[in-house]
């Protein structure tokens, strides 16, 4: 892992190990599940005792520390000891389906909003400001995303549309790929993607890439194959429920990171962008409900 990638991941242990799950190999897997379950007992286990414990070598649990990003397994128990110590936030666990309508409402907000204070300290502002600066310079925008992901490239669109941006939001895949052909340099992409591993967006983005495009992606997983196809990489800290078909905290994550693109694209032009989102909101609000409807030819 280059330095560069290193800067990007969040301060918290756990938080890699979360992002970068998919990626690892089986026995570093072993080993990430055994310090997500008992992180306080891990800060005092020596590498052969977490080794046995995880039924790996010693080896992998050194090749494991620096895979998420340190120099080895002292600096990760070190970094571990520091997270377990700061203050615990509130957790209402996992949603149970014989949860009561208040269990429900305080477990999915008190996850949303974890979600969003995680995604805080793991968004990088160098790359926020990197994203921001390409998509003020873009003649064209193009975002990319399927399923709940897709949901919020259309919020995206609408948000860019309304500030006068040449936005398209693309969620059939064989759109994707043959829109994105039609980018060149100075256009900007973004692939959104929870996993990272979504093939079509990976696809979209690979094809912008190679047609002169500058690509952003917006995912939780840090060394998933959509970074790799990214120049920007703006990452998600969100931990989905056993009922994760809606992808709720997810996509809360993604939409705040589309709003501070849009604010920080808006802030660059302020007055204009005043303006824009002004005509925008009187033609919504516009009522041609009473105005008459003239029927028959028009007269030469």
């Amino acid at each position: 892992m280059s330095s560069n990638e290193a800067n990007l991941q969040p301060d918290g242990c756990l938080l890699r190990i979360r992002g970068l799950f998919p990626a690892l190999r089986p026995s570093e897997k072993k080993v990430a599940e055994y310090v997500l379950a008992h992180p306080d007992e891990v800060v005092n286990l020596s590498v052969t005792e977490l080794a046995q414990k995880s039924g790996v070598s010693d080896a992998t649990i050194v090749k494991f520390s620096q895979r998420i990003g340190y120099s080895g397994y002292q600096q990760f128990k070190i970094m571990l000891s520091r997270e377990l110590a700061r203050p615990p936030q509130a957790n209402y666990g996992e949603l149970d389906p014989d949860d009561d309508m208040p269990k429900v409402k305080a477990k999915v907000i008190s996850m949303n909003m974890r979600a969003l204070e995680q995604t805080l300290h793991t968004l990088s502002d160098a790359e926020l400001e990197r994203a921001v600066e390409a998509l003020c310079a873009a003649p064209v925008i193009h975002i990319y995303g399927v399923g709940a992901s897709g949901f919020v490239a259309l919020d995206a669109e609408h948000k860019f549309l309304r500030i006068n941006r040449r936005c398209h939001a693309f969620i059939d895949n064989h759109v994707q790929r043959a829109m994105a052909t039609l980018l060149g340099p100075g256009d900007v992409a973004i692939g959104i993607s929870n996993s990272g591993f979504t093939q079509d967006i990976v696809s979209a983005l690979r094809i912008a890439r190679e047609a002169g495009a500058t690509t952003i992606c917006i995912t939780n997983h840090f060394d998933s194959p959509i970074t790799q196809v990214s120049d920007i990489r703006l990452f998600t800290a969100a931990q989905e429920p056993a009922f994760r078909s809606g992808a709720i905290a997810s996509r809360v994550a993604q939409l705040s990171i589309i709003d501070v693109l849009f604010i920080g694209v808006a802030q660059r032009d302020y007055d204009r962008t005043v303006e824009y989102l002004e005509k925008t909101r009187i033609a919504a609000q516009r009522d041609d409900s009473e105005r008459p409807v003239r029927l028959g030819r028009r007269s030469s």
